[in-house]
Parts: C-alpha cells; sequence; structure tokens
C-alpha cells in the first residue's frame, strides 16, 4: 500500500517536470513555460495594437474576449481531463446537443432560467453518457467520443434539419451579452471565477492529487486506494457539464440555434490546453498555463479577424499550432536522447 506522503506526491522522481511545481532558483522559473506564454502574449498584444488604432479602446479589449471565453470555460475541466490521460473529443457536439435542446424547449414556453437548466443538464448527462461508455466497457476515450462527437451532432441535424430556432426571450440574452460592471462581460466574469475554482481544485486539494497519479500511472493509483473508474466518469461528466455551460453562453450571445453550431471548437479547446503546458499523455499541466494560453489564443485570433483573415485560414493556423505543440518537445527530447547516447558512446 502506498503509504500517505508517496499518494501526496505521485511519482516523486519526476515532481520537478510537472508545471505546477514552483521549487526551484530564479533561472528555472524564468525558463518554465508559463514564462514563454506571457512573453508570446506581450508580442500577440503589442502586434494588435499596431494593427488597429482602436484595438485599446476598453469596449474593444471586451469585445475580444468573447472569441474565446465560451472555449475557455470547456478548457478548464478538459485541461484535468486530460492529465488524468483522457480526452473529449464530443464538446462541440454537446453544445449543438444541447443548444438544440434549448431552442425546442423555448418553442415550449420555457424561461430564461429553465434554458439554461436544460443546457446543462443536457450537456451534464452527454459527459455522463461518454464516462459510463468508457469506464464501464473499458473502450479508449478517443474512440468513445469520436463516436459520440457524430452521435450528438447527428441527432441536432437530426431534430432541427435545415431549420434555425430564433426568438429567445429577450432576459436570456443576458447570459452571453450582458455586462455586470462597466466593460466587465458576464461571460468574462463567469471564467475568470471558474478559473480560480479550478485553480485551487487541481493545485491545491487531494482531488488534484488524485487526477495527477490517475495520470502518470493509473495502476499505481488504483492499487493507492484511488477508484480511478470513478474519478475518470466525474472528469467526463464535468467536461460535459461545462459543455452544456458553453451552450448556453453561445445560444445566448448569437440569439440562434443552428445543428453546425460551434463546429471544430474541440480542436480550438484540446489547442487551449496543450499549449498551456499540460501533456497530452497526461501526468502534467497546471491551470495557470492553461489560463495564459487561453489570452494568447484569444489575442492571435482576435488579431486575425482585425486583418480580415478568413475564417478557414485561421483554422488551418489553429491545426498547425496543435501539431507544433505537441511535436516540439517530443522532437527536442528525441534529438538530447541521441546527443546523449553519441556523447556515452565516444567516452
Amino acid at each position: 500500500m502506498m503509504n500517505e506522503k508517496a499518494l501526496k506526491h505521485p511519482m516523486t522522481k519526476d515532481i520537478k517536470d510537472l508545471p505546477d511545481n514552483l521549487d526551484g532558483d530564479w533561472r528555472n522559473k524564468l525558463m518554465r513555460w508559463e514564462t514563454l506564454l506571457m512573453v508570446f502574449v506581450a508580442i500577440a498584444f503589442f502586434t494588435n495594437t499596431q494593427i488597429s488604432p482602436y484595438f485599446l479602446d476598453p469596449w474593444s479589449l471586451s469585445d475580444a474576449t468573447f472569441n474565446f471565453t465560451e472555449k475557455a470555460i470547456i478548457a478548464l475541466p478538459m485541461a484535468l481531463l486530460i492529465i488524468a490521460r483522457d480526452i473529449d473529443l464530443s464538446v462541440a457536439s454537446t453544445i449543438a446537443l444541447a443548444s438544440v435542446a434549448m431552442g425546442f424547449a423555448n418553442t415550449m414556453g420555457a424561461g430564461p432560467i429553465e434554458l439554461a437548466l436544460i443546457g446543462m443538464a443536457v450537456g451534464t448527462v452527454a459527459g455522463f453518457i461518454n464516462g459510463w461508455i468508457i469506464t464501464r466497457f473499458d473502450i479508449p476515450a478517443i474512440v468513445v467520443t469520436i463516436g459520440t462527437m457524430s452521435l450528438y451532432r447527428g441527432i441536432a441535424y437530426i431534430v432541427l434539419g435545415d431549420d434555425v430556432y430564433r426568438s429567445y426571450p429577450s432576459d436570456f440574452a443576458f447570459f452571453g451579452q450582458g455586462y455586470v460592471w462597466g466593460v466587465l462581460s458576464f461571460e468574462f466574469l463567469l471564467f475568470l471565477c471558474l478559473a480560480v475554482v479550478f485553480g485551487i481544485l487541481l493545485h491545491k486539494t487531494t482531488f488534484g492529487r488524485r487526477v495527477y497519479a490517475i495520470g502518470n500511472n493509473p495502476t499505481a493509483a488504483l492499487f493507492s486506494g484511488i477508484n480511478v473508474k470513478r474519478h475518470r466518469l466525474f472528469l467526463f461528466t464535468l467536461v460535459g457539464l461545462f459543455a452544456g455551460i458553453a451552450a448556453v453562453l453561445l445560444t445566448s450571445r448569437i440569439g440562434s440555434t443552428r445543428p453546425s453550431i460551434a463546429m471544430g471548437w474541440e480542436l480550438e479547446v484540446i489547442t487551449m490546453v496543450v499549449l498551456g503546458g499540460v501533456n497530452i499523455l497526461g501526468g502534467a499541466g497546471s491551470i495557470v498555463g492553461v489560463f495564459i494560453a487561453v489570452f494568447l489564443m484569444g489575442l492571435v485570433t482576435f488579431g486575425m479577424g482585425l486583418m480580415n483573415v478568413p475564417g478557414i485560414v485561421m483554422s488551418i493556423f489553429t491545426g498547425c499550432l496543435l501539431i507544433l505543440v505537441i511535436g516540439t518537445p517530443i522532437i527536442w527530447r528525441r534529438f538530447l536522447n541521441a546527443r546523449k547516447m553519441r556523447s556515452n558512446s565516444g567516452e
């Protein structure tokens, strides 16, 4: 049985590789991934000021947050899921399904609060279905969520077809368009609060330590007394819930529902998470890194919008960025290993 200290710090010999570790001198802190991201954020911010003289206007900056807030809200639980060595590719389709459910409920006379609850409930159920199939039948998450990605989107198309749900209640618009103070939107304030909650959950609680332990070695985590399946089921359900919340915000912001809503968002959400330093193979990552990566992605896409870059080009950029972020550390590690082997053979 693994002792309490081992459970608190899973895989102690590799603990310095975890992005959330703050030990070490100032040189190590300077070379942290989060520091590098902050440099790129500063560059992107400066570039946007040169592209448009109106970028520094408070309302322009507020508008920029709408480009990434809904995706960023999903990225928070997705970071925990990927750290735990899983992934959910069905989040965008879950948004579509939840949005269609809200649109249908709206035609039945549901009010703003009821619509929001329905959207969150549908997302939670969709996430639970993903987690239940994966943990009950031991099927790889990527296989199941690719299947449900088509399933959930397909249901949305069957229900709505080529039609569009419109005419949502005026009060419903507050979730995606409302401001709580000055230029501070409700969406952005919600994201900031959730980021703090997830930062505490991952880095300051026993649950967060268990997520790291599962990601580093699920078998060892199981033998240390962690109910791995229960934690995985909870994480998939949590991702589904937040996809439902994103559906509420997005539907409220655009004021309509189509089956194609949020198409391709799963790629952008995963890019935010991986760009934030979360290891795609699990076991390492931090909410701070994801938080900074969200702003970097938002600034870059907003800058492209200012330059009237077509949406397809933005998608190509996102795909290339995902490959670059995942592939560079692997290639660099192989280069160092090969160099070390040549050095040892020379001795």
